[in-house]
């Protein structure tokens, strides 16, 4: 089998393409696949590490006002079309997946008016436009969430699968966890609260977090708080502007990046972090309670929509970006922390929602569709 896969712009549209590259594979080791991004996109350096050939096309997402640069993108993304069917020419493909973003416009355009088999996998509770567009005219559609399925009204086949992700559930014994705390200098005696943004940081949810550890207000349990790369040294810079230096705050642990995520998310009480599709998944996975600080988007609510699939069911609570403070934030954790039973319950609930053989599932919808 030949597959292209449309996968481009961040973790979120790209992880979930490989995972599903590696099911094909594992399933059919003589089958070819190759990727189609930008030459912008951390697909430049995701595809080609995990063994596949990128292909890449000049494509821009639209914005809604007007202005040069837009009519510019919009005239580039056009004439990509040309590059994707070149492209098709040359691999000839069984079958053309894509997992939302921008890049799919011009390569669904491309493989629906040649009758080249399709499918779009959709993570996100909200459909994103690229998905809405082609849902009706693509042989299947896969989503991450039973919410979603409303929202693609008219499409040939909706089928729920879940995303993919290379986070597990891990039974990890008080010695091993003893040995993870002390490798980043904590201590095993209070509660983890981890804290994450995404691979990129949030700049709004370090400055919460911040504001919460110069009230002082973290004496019964721990921060293990990554603030992403770039937003390391301001986070350092603003705690020394006080006088306060990040290898010596109590009871915190603040890190560039959370390279043993898979880890770090079993062993922790509670989480704080964005609500992206790939997140919700995986916390779902581990089995923990979550705070929600939605990233907020222009053209739609797509990640407070993510986490409303886990709020309704009692597995979390959602902050938005504009409301969160260090005080707000500080009173959620500690309604939830401080509460062993609401604890054990929220994770508990959290666990319900998560999906299994979620690879699989896809692999046999994916066989439907190319017979």
């Amino acid at each position: 089998m030949k597959v292209v896969i449309s996968a481009a712009g961040t973790g979120g549209h790209i992880n979930p393409g490989i995972a599903i590259a590696n099911k094909i594979k594992e399933k059919e080791p003589d089958s070819e696949i190759i990727f189609i991004g930008t030459n912008r996109g951390l697909e430049i350096d995701l595809v080609p590490r995990a063994g596949y050939k990128l292909k890449t096309i000049d494509v821009y997402g639209f914005k809604k006002e007007f202005s040069i640069q837009n009519l510019k993108h919009i005239l580039k993304t056009i004439f990509s079309i040309k590059d994707v069917k070149k492209i098709f020419e040359e691999f000839k493909p069984d079958l053309v997946l894509g997992t939302g973003g921008y890049i799919c416009g011009p390569v669904f355009e491309v493989a629906t008016s040649q009758k080249i088999p399709t499918v779009l996998h959709e993570s996100n509770a909200y459909p994103g436009k690229a998905v809405k567009m082609f849902s009706k005219k693509v042989d299947k559609v896969l989503v991450g969430f039973e919410e979603t399925k409303s929202r693609l009204e008219g499409c040939k086949s909706v089928v729920v699968t879940g995303t993919p992700t290379k986070i597990r559930k891990l039974n990890i014994s008080k010695i091993r966890k003893k040995e993870i705390l002390e490798e980043i200098g904590i201590r095993n005696n209070l509660p983890i609260v981890l804290v994450f943004g995404g691979s990129q940081g949030a700049q709004k949810i370090n400055e919460a977090v911040a504001e919460l550890i110069k009230l002082k207000r973290n004496d019964k349990y721990q921060i293990i708080w990554a603030t992403g790369p770039k937003q390391y040294d301001i986070v350092k810079e603003n705690f020394e502007k006080d006088e306060i230096y990040i290898n010596s705050i109590k009871n915190v642990k603040i890190l560039p990046y959370i390279y043993n995520m898979e880890e770090m998310m079993n062993i922790s009480d509670l989480l704080v972090c964005r609500s992206g599709a790939m997140t919700i998944t995986e916390i779902s996975i581990v089995g923990k309670p979550a705070i929600f600080i939605p990233l907020p988007s222009m053209s739609a609510n797509r990640q407070e929509d993510n986490a409303l699939v886990l709020k309704k069911i009692g597995a979390a609570k959602i902050i938005l970006n504009k409301d969160v403070t260090g005080q707000k934030l500080s009173e959620e954790i500690d309604d939830i922390i401080l509460d062993n039973l609401e604890l054990e319950e929220m994770g508990k609930i959290a666990n319900t929602i998560a999906p299994s053989n979620v690879e699989e599932k896809i692999y046999q919808e994916i066989k439907e569709v190319v017979k």
